[in-house]
């Protein structure tokens, strides 16, 4: 059985645990590999080799580390298909999207690629008589990044680009459940020049997790995760005296208009709905038809949806792959008979797939459920699979009022041909992120991704301007070279502009 280790100060290592974990092909149900699991003192030696590495990492020019990243960036180019080839393998996401998810990585690559232009400081002449006054940023040190399974690429190089630009060293705690991608992220760094110790990679489970989190010498968390998940990251490492940033989980809403074209808004949902198994956290999960657009929807739903390609993520012909576990299966499943049970209207019933080979793998098929109502649990659960959920407003007031009382407040869309009606959407909702006609409003890598509410505990976003300045500190200085000669004396009053 093959093992995925750790990479530690620029090698690999199997680690002190001795403790291993499954890693398995969703498509198939079988183990293909086992994982090294980290105690602390695997923990203690990657932020070691972090912070050993700092004290040069944080000195070496702009221009270096710069050369560094374009050569990075050029690898993980070359090397995008292997990516793929391990995200589908052990994620089961189709090729096409596991090659769309290296793609939206290396956008963060090539925005961290112009820090020199983004750590720029500022200056201002004469503040007082003889006085100047500047500031500039620094990076922190070791900091840390907690990932999730459904994007084993992207969401690591939504972090470590941006902090490692900034000179900072880092530890990715990714996924137990997909992790040779990271594995391979770590020789690509090193292949680009990048030098021991900047780049580390722990596997593990919650051990390492709290190990990061309460290590004295780890100055900064970036997580990504559920809600419940993301509290308690941001709450431990807090207390423990670091910054934090923790994206947690989301409920995305689209709202339907009746002057829509509903095709194109089918086509859209669906996608978005559907996509990856919709094990995405800006998947579309509810849509809201608004006044009579509701059955003009569901009919196009239900035809869009039955024609989804359900099948392994290496088949060219798929268009949506299976989720990653058994146990997730088995609560997807769950939630489709509790909502039936609940009186929500069945419209696609995807809990059985059809298809040889199909019933070893964990797929679920696209599923499509109307007359859901916020008391219900599938509304108000984070399903985290193929399943939207369709609820009815007989306004754009009652849509945008249903919205901000949900409490996750990711990302949201709005399908219509009214610009008064997308322009009042977009002000009003409570939600970081939004889509006009666009399901899946994931910025580009120079705005920052994260939601409000449940969805973000923190106050900066990912990447991004904000990225830059989660992962330095601001320093300010005010600087006088007097003439001596002239007589300066010193002032007993608090100092003040002159």
């Amino acid at each position: 059985m093959k093992t995925i280790d750790h990479w530690i100060d620029g090698k690999p290592t199997a680690g002190a645990a001795q403790r291993v974990g499954p890693v398995y092909d969703p498509a198939t149900g079988r183990q293909q590999a086992e994982v090294a699991l980290a105690d602390s003192s695997d923990v203690d030696d990657a932020v070691r080799a972090g912070s050993d590495a700092f004290a040069s990492w944080s000195q070496t020019s702009l221009s270096k580390r710069t050369a560094i990243l374009f050569a990075f960036r050029e690898l993980v180019r070359a090397h995008t298909d292997d990516l793929a080839r391990l995200i589908t393998a052990e994620h089961g996401k189709v090729l096409a999207d596991a090659r769309g998810e290296v793609q939206r990585g290396l956008e963060v690559v090539e925005f961290a690629c112009g820090i020199p232009q983004l750590l720029k400081g500022e200056f201002s002449d004469q503040v007082s008589s003889g006085i100047d006054s500047f500031s500039f940023r620094q990076p922190l040190g070791v900091v840390a990044g907690i990932t999730p399974f459904n994007f084993p690429v992207m969401v690591p190089m939504w972090m470590n680009p941006v902090a490692i630009a900034c000179g900072n060293t880092f530890v990715l705690k990714p996924s137990e459940r997909d992790p040779s991608a990271s594995v391979l992220l770590a020789e690509l760094w090193a292949e680009a020049g990048l030098p021991d110790g900047v780049f580390n990679v722990v596997h593990g489970d919650k051990v390492a997790v709290d190990a990061l989190l309460d290590h004295p010498d780890v100055a900064a968390v970036s997580f990504v995760g559920s809600t419940p998940i993301a509290r308690y990251v941001y709450e431990r490492g807090t207390s423990m005296g670091k910054r934090v940033q923790a994206l947690g989980g989301a409920k995305n809403h689209a709202v339907v208009l009746p002057d829509t074209d509903m095709g194109f808004a089918a086509d859209h949902l669906t996608a978005a709905a559907f996509g990856s198994a919709g094990q995405r956290c800006m998947a579309i999960s509810a849509a809201v038809a608004v006044g009579d657009a509701a059955e003009r929807l569901i009919e196009a739903l239900r035809a869009k949806a039955s024609t989804v390609q359900v099948g392994p993520g290496v088949e060219p012909t798929s268009e949506m792959g299976p989720v990653i576990t058994q146990t997730a299966k088995d609560r997807i499943i769950g939630s489709v008979t509790s909502a039936e049970g609940q009186g929500a209207t069945l419209v696609v019933d995807g809990r059985t797939v059809e298809g040889d080979g199909l019933q070893e793998g964990y797929f679920v098929g696209p599923t499509v459920l109307d007359h859901v109502t916020p008391e219900m649990d599938v509304y108000r659960d984070e399903v985290f699979g193929p399943v939207l959920v369709v609820l009815r407003a007989e306004t754009l007031d009652d849509a945008i009022a249903l919205i901000n009382a949900n409490p996750y407040g990711n990302g949201t869309s709005i399908f219509t041909n009214s610009g008064q009606a997308a322009r009042r959407f977009q002000r009003e909702v409570t939600v970081g992120m939004i889509g006009v006609n666009v399901p899946i409003p994931v910025p580009m890598a120079y705005y920052s991704f994260g939601g409000w509410k449940d969805s973000l505990f923190g106050d900066t976003h990912v990447h991004g301007p904000e990225g830059v300045r989660f992962y330095t500190q601001a320093k300010v200085v005010t600087s006088r070279w007097p003439q001596l000669e002239s007589g300066n004396a010193a002032s007993y009053s608090f100092p003040t502009s002159s």
